[in-house]
C-alpha cells in the first residue's frame, strides 16, 4: 500500500522559514515525478513546485526564489525548503508522487498545514 506522509507545518511569522518533508513508502520512489500542491478554502489546489526523476526543479511564479524542492531517493522523501514565507503562503501543502501519463499512479498525502501570521 502507498503512502505518503507529510511534516514539518506550523505557525510561522512573515519572513520566517519552514521545511516540509514528505516520506513515502510502498512505491519504487526514484521513478516518480513529485510535486507539492497547497490549497485554502478560497482556492482550489494549485501547483507551488515540481521535481522529475531526473531531479529538476519546477516552480510556480509566485514561490520561486523563495521556496527549494528536493529529494532524496536513499531516504524516499521529498522536501520543501520555504523561506521569506509571506500570510499568502498560508495553506495546507500537500504532496503528490505520479507517473507521467499513468493516472493510475498518482498518490497524494494527507496534507500539512502552513499557518504564516504575525
Amino acid at each position: 500500500q502507498v503512502q505518503l506522509v507529510e511534516s514539518g507545518g506550523g505557525l510561522v511569522q512573515p519572513g520566517g522559514s519552514l521545511n516540509l518533508s514528505c516520506a513515502a513508502s510502498g512505491l519504487i520512489f526514484r521513478v516518480y515525478d513529485l510535486g507539492w500542491y497547497r490549497q485554502t478554502s478560497a482556492k482550489p489546489r494549485e501547483l507551488v513546485a515540481e521535481i522529475d526523476d531526473h531531479d529538476i526543479p519546477k516552480y510556480s511564479d509566485s514561490v520561486k526564489g523563495r521556496f527549494t524542492i528536493s529529494r532524496d531517493n536513499t531516504r524516499d522523501t521529498v522536501f520543501l525548503q520555504m523561506n521569506d514565507l509571506k500570510p499568502e503562503d498560508t495553506a495546507v501543502y500537500y504532496c503528490l508522487a505520479y507517473i507521467q501519463g499513468v493516472p493510475d499512479l498518482r498518490f497524494w498525502g494527507q496534507g500539512t498545514e502552513v499557518t504564516v501570521s504575525s
